[in-house]
């Protein structure tokens, strides 16, 4: 059943954020979820050959704390698929070396944090959409963004993972918003699939 197979894919997707011993060992865990799980984003037929998710070589500069300014205002991303129009809250604004980026709150039952990413490298070396730094719904906990006292965030953009329609045209995602593009490369994360 499609919901019980979609449902023990996030859980393992929680474990593999929650319970990696470093970046190595989440790599290694993820790639063997997206060989094997039938929720996988990689086409069926190319799951056989799949070798792993191509990444930038662990970057230590990619590695920052950011202090989050409150921000108000909404925005609604349709997703072009089955969730239709999802709505967004800002949860604040995020100072980086980067650039600012918007930290968004899915207003939907349950909620949860969302941080997508358009920056310098994308379209080039990266999935030309963007990526995502976390997407709490998705039990992307701790590992790219980790709540620090003080209103601080500790941005690891190595945990940056292309969505799911980078994989396979049947997938639809919500892209970054204008205001989460950023002109400066990010080097870190996860590069492009083919």
């Amino acid at each position: 059943m499609e919901a019980l197979e979609l449902t023990d894919y996030r859980a393992a997707v929680a474990r593999i954020y929650l319970e990696a011993a470093d970046l190595k060992d989440f790599r290694a865990r993820r790639d063997q979820l997206f060989a094997t799980h039938p929720q996988s984003p990689i086409p069926a037929d190319e799951r056989p050959s799949f070798t792993g998710i191509r990444y930038y070589e662990p970057n230590e500069d990619a590695i920052v704390e950011a202090a989050v300014r409150p921000a108000s205002g909404e925005i609604d991303i349709d997703t072009g698929g089955p969730d239709g129009v999802v709505h967004y809250r800002r949860a604040g604004v995020l100072e980086t070396p980067f650039g600012e980026l918007s930290l968004w709150w899915i207003s939907a039952y349950g909620g949860g944090l969302f941080l997508p990413v358009r920056d310098g490298t994308c379209g080039k070396s990266t999935y030309g959409g963007g990526r995502y730094l976390t997407d709490t719904v998705k039990g992307t906990h701790g590992r790219g963004l980790e709540v620090l006292p003080g209103d601080r965030v500790r941005l690891d953009f190595n945990y940056l993972y292309n969505p799911s329609c980078a994989y396979d045209d049947a997938w639809l995602c919500p892209l970054a918003p204008p205001e989460n593009r950023v002109s400066a490369p990010i080097e870190a994360g996860e590069l492009t699939y083919h």
